[in-house]
């Protein structure tokens, strides 16, 4: 059950906008409260939680929630029943992220590796004013980082695969999906990519 209450729902603001994944129980509690309802995803009709009870209750595929007194599917999409803005997600600058920024790859020769044998390097050394930012870090294998050490990689004949620069996931609603992406989001976030504003 923890497991089902974990996984990730789809938030729409009023609009029928993608803005944010929440948690199924966090999803349940904001239907529950009665500022969101569940968004069915084969007629996009809307249900509040006594109604998604009753429309589920007979459905035979879907993961279920199961209780002493009732049976439901877990909702994948709910749509927020006020808030019609954005939530702004600033992407943090975190190792997580420049490991998912870079995908576990060595930006200098090109391989990917399991994150052990994956270091962040400073394109401008620490040492020759180098600061600790999106543009400045990359993943660099093992070997790749001590063959560059304390130089530019200019100075080593060393090229780095893409320039590091600071993700924009506003795309994918501020967060990257990866695995808990689901056919019933696509429609939505096809939608968030077409209406996010670009940068000039």
């Amino acid at each position: 059950m923890e497991a089902i209450l974990s996984d990730k729902v789809l938030v729409l603001n009023r609009s029928w906008v993608a803005v944010n994944v929440a948690t199924v129980r966090r999803a349940l509690t904001l239907v529950y409260q009665d500022v969101a309802r569940i968004v069915a995803p084969d007629d996009y009709s809307t249900y509040d939680f006594e109604g998604w009870i009753e429309a589920t209750r007979e459905a035979k595929s879907g993961r279920r929630i199961q209780g002493a007194a009732f049976s439901f599917c877990v909702p994948e999409v709910i749509v927020l029943s006020v808030f019609n803005g954005r939530f702004s997600k600033e992407v943090r600058f975190s190792r997580r992220n420049i490991f998912e920024r870079d995908e576990n790859t060595c930006q200098y020769c090109g391989k990917k590796f399991d994150r052990s044998e994956l270091t962040l390097d400073h394109v401008i050394p620490r040492s020759r004013g180098g600061t600790s930012t999106w543009t400045n870090i990359v993943l660099a294998c093992i070997k790749c980082n001590m063959r560059k050490g304390d130089k530019l990689p200019t100075e080593t004949s060393m090229k780095l695969a893409r320039r590091p620069i600071k993700p924009q996931w506003a795309t994918r609603v501020g967060v990257k999906l990866g695995r808990a992406c689901k056919p019933s989001w696509e429609r939505f976030l096809e939608d968030a990519y077409w209406d996010v504003e670009l940068k000039e």
